[in-house]
Formats: C-alpha cells, sequence, structure tokens
C-alpha cells in the first residue's frame, strides 16, 4: 500500500502543476488509471481527464499552489484532508476539503471536493 501522505501531497501538486510531463507523472503516482475526481465547477476522469482539470484551474489559477492544511483522516478505503489554493503572493484564493476513495494498492480512486466552510444550520 502506498503512503497515503505522499499519494495525496503528489496530487495536491499535480493539480497546480503547469508542465504537463511533470503533472502525469504526478497523477500516475497518485491515482488508479480510471480515477475519477468530482469537484464543484469540473469533473476529470482517467489520467487525461484529471490533467485536463487541471489544465483548467492553470488557465484560472495561474502561478498558484495548492497546499494540504489539515493531516489525513482514514478509515476502511476512506480518507479527507483540508486544502487550500494559494496565490504567489501567499493569498488564499479558496479553501476546501477532499472526501476520497482509495484503491487496493492505495492510490486514489475518487476524490469528491468541497469548497468553503459547511453551511450554518437556519435557525428559523
Amino acid at each position: 500500500m502506498n503512503d497515503l501522505t505522499t499519494v495525496v501531497d503528489a496530487w495536491l501538486e499535480a493539480y497546480a502543476e503547469a508542465d504537463v510531463e511533470r503533472r502525469m507523472k504526478l497523477i500516475e503516482q497518485a491515482w488508479s488509471p480510471d480515477g475519477r475526481l468530482v469537484d464543484p465547477p469540473l469533473e476529470g476522469k482517467g489520467y487525461a481527464g484529471l490533467s485536463d482539470a487541471a489544465d483548467l484551474v492553470n488557465t484560472h489559477y495561474a502561478g498558484h499552489t495548492f497546499r494540504r492544511v489539515t493531516g489525513i483522516d482514514v478509515h476502511h478505503e476512506f480518507v479527507r484532508y483540508g486544502w487550500e489554493l494559494v496565490g504567489p503572493d501567499g493569498a488564499v484564493a479558496v479553501a476546501g476539503i477532499d472526501v476520497a476513495e482509495i484503491d487496493d494498492a492505495g492510490r486514489l480512486r475518487k476524490v469528491t471536493g468541497f469548497f468553503g466552510d459547511l453551511p450554518a444550520i437556519d435557525a428559523a
């Protein structure tokens, strides 16, 4: 089984990596070949689809990087962790959590992202 910290951090690095060749190496390290990403504004499936999603991130957030801001919580084949997308000036553009499923080899099979804080309970 892969080390989950290495897997998650490789994915976060890949997601904002502008160099396609380097990005694909990181994606192949972190993901199952049939892996699926589901984020609020986009989806990607398989290595090519995941790379295409990263292209979109790079188009809208050039020069930004992802960083994991929490430990990795794991039970059974599920993990969750918090992250931030940080600009070249250090400002956080967006933050959220990912809930992921891992395969038998410890690579990501599915990642579902959520942006921002959870909504408050409506007191009405």
